[in-house]
């Protein structure tokens, strides 16, 4: 599962879940101004006009479309009726009552993005293998871990919510899909080696290609500004009783994202390069408009491991800065194609409950 599992990460530390509940975007507290201006803390200077877009549930990995009006994002919301991830999209000010579903309802769904054009949408889902959601465990011998469904392909929708086209269909898990900038290339992770590794393939489907071969979870994997690399997540046990862990997890479709760092490459896999080395969980990449930033989610900077925040790195490895500075979880970080605004998944104004919701603000450099 590619992102809004680690949020259960969150909860689960925290206590449990449980969901705001709320499905009315024009309460009380969302128009009044003073509620806009709490949105964003003192520290955040890189953050003007901070937006809340939903209320209430689990809502994350909101990604722009390519004109920057629209946002495609999976939520599990029992208020709506989806007691597990499904697809949705909005206009980019959130002002849909409720965000109209693009995926049919069945299984599970994650990872999608919007295709050139948009008015197709390429995400993964599990529902050719049951309509039911597939049980999704998050501890294994006192580990906390992420399913890897095999069940899960990839699939390209139209807004109406009809599939139109299935783009894998190979033995194990092929999820985690992203397109490049210039609408040429899907990016996304698959077993389909043994191992999670990342692959290219053509916008349609076509010339399928192997990028990464280390040993590890390669995943969450997005393309830069001009479209000629890749910035990613990984895992990488080194020790004999890391790899033992890594790989009989994984053959219990099972990966423990506790350890995770940040990599870029070519898009053909040359010039691997490992950004980060903070130690906990480093993920959720994506390059700043200038191509020569990457802004990630990270718990490295609390003891605990208990708070997520968004940080920037430049791609030499230096200028570490935390962008956001919210008490629990700030994830997600997605730059809309002109450059001026950010979308990201956040747990701040939700009322004490564990609901994440999905914000944009203006991006000051």
């Amino acid at each position: 599962m590619k992102d809004l599992l680690i949020v259960t990460l969150l909860t689960l530390m925290l206590g449990g879940f449980s969901a705001c509940g709320n499905s009315n975007p024009q309460g009380e507290e969302t128009t009044s101004e003073m509620a806009q201006d709490t949105l964003r803390k003192a520290e955040e200077i890189h953050l003007a006009n901070i937006q809340q877009l939903t209320f209430g549930g689990d809502n994350a990995e909101a990604y722009f479309s390519f004109s920057g009006q629209q946002l495609v994002f999976q939520a599990t919301n029992p208020d709506w009726g989806v007691p597990c991830d499904q697809i949705f999209y909005m206009s980019v000010n959130g002002s849909e009552e409720r965000p109209a579903m693009i995926s049919n309802g069945k299984g599970r769904t994650t990872c999608s993005y919007f295709l050139p054009g948009d008015t197709t949408v390429v995400f993964a889902s599990t529902h050719l293998a049951s309509d039911a959601c597939p049980e999704s465990p998050r501890t294994a011998d006192g580990k906390y871990v992420w399913p890897i469904f095999e069940s899960f392909d990839i699939f390209v929708a139209d807004l109406n919510g009809n599939i139109i086209k299935q783009l894998t269909d190979n033995p194990g898990y092929d999820a985690e899909a992203t397109v490049s900038p210039d609408g040429q290339k899907i990016v996304f992770t698959s077993t389909r080696s043994g191992d999670l590794e990342l692959y290219t393939m053509n916008i349609d489907g076509s010339d399928v290609k192997q990028i990464t071969n280390g040993l590890g979870y390669d995943g969450g994997a997005f393309f830069s500004p001009d479209s000629k690399k890749i910035v990613f997540r990984a895992s990488r046990p080194k020790t004999p009783e890391e790899v033992v862990t890594y790989t009989s997890l994984l053959d219990q479709g099972l990966v423990q994202p506790t350890n995770l760092e940040i990599f870029v490459c070519d898009v053909d896999g040359n010039n691997l390069k490992q950004i980060t080395n903070l130690g906990k969980a480093n993920w959720a990449p994506f390059f700043h408009p200038s191509g020569e930033k990457i802004l990630f989610a990270s718990n490295h900077h609390t003891e605990s491991g208990r708070v997520f925040n968004i940080f920037s790195i430049g791609l030499d490895g230096q200028g570490l800065q935390q962008i956001t500075f919210d008490e629990t979880f700030d994830s997600f970080p997605m730059f809309s194609p002109d450059g001026k605004k950010l979308v990201f998944s956040s747990n701040r104004n939700n009322g004490g409950t564990r609901s994440t919701n999905v914000f944009t603000a203006d991006w000051v450099d």
